[in-house]
């Protein structure tokens, strides 16, 4: 369960779904973001019924797909 007061970002163009967490946090990176702040990084594919969501729990990388 996420905390209260998390902001969520949600990127503004289709990703390549085929990359995995470490490429997802490289484009966090790219968009002068710090991948490791808490925030949730949401990614969508081509096809709008899919996305990814990343976010660092303190502990680790969480990646939650949803297809």
């Amino acid at each position: 369960m996420t905390p209260a007061g998390v902001k969520v970002l949600v990127a503004s163009h289709p990703v390549d779904f085929r990359k995995g967490p470490d490429g997802l946090l490289a484009l966090v990176r790219d968009a002068s973001s710090d991948p490791f702040n808490g925030a949730l990084y949401v990614y969508r594919a081509k096809r709008d019924d899919r996305v990814k969501i990343v976010w660092w729990d303190g502990s680790g990388v969480c990646l939650y797909p949803r297809h």
